[in-house]
């Protein structure tokens, strides 16, 4: 038994069922893109974070590709969550909204 699984007990029957963690879902679940501004293990430098979009492989790389030209800066997709240089939450924000999706800033 992992340390990370889950005992699942009930005093009356004992043991009912072992149940291992399950994995974070890619997009965020209530449907809401979210756009934040990060620095912390990057130098100093800011990158503004954009987390929950329900796309995956060459449509994330290709909408990353977008927002990219829309800021004029570079960035990349990194475990399913696109990065730009640079705090450029606002045009992030309008281009994400023209494209159709719900956004809102988080964080500082």
């Amino acid at each position: 038994m992992s340390k990370e699984s889950k005992l699942v007990y009930s005093t009356d029957r004992g043991r009912i069922k072992e149940t291992a963690p399950q994995p974070e879902a890619q997009g965020s679940a209530d449907g809401i893109v979210r756009i934040w501004r990060e620095s912390k293990g990057r130098g100093g430098k800011t990158v503004s974070v954009v987390k929950g979009l329900p796309l995956a492989g060459a449509e994330l790389k290709s909408l990353a590709k977008t927002l990219k030209q829309a800021c004029g800066t570079g960035g990349a997709v990194k475990d399913g969550q696109i990065e730009i240089q640079g705090d450029h939450r606002e045009t992030l924000k309008a281009a994400l909204e023209k494209a159709g999706y719900t956004v809102k800033l988080a964080g500082g």
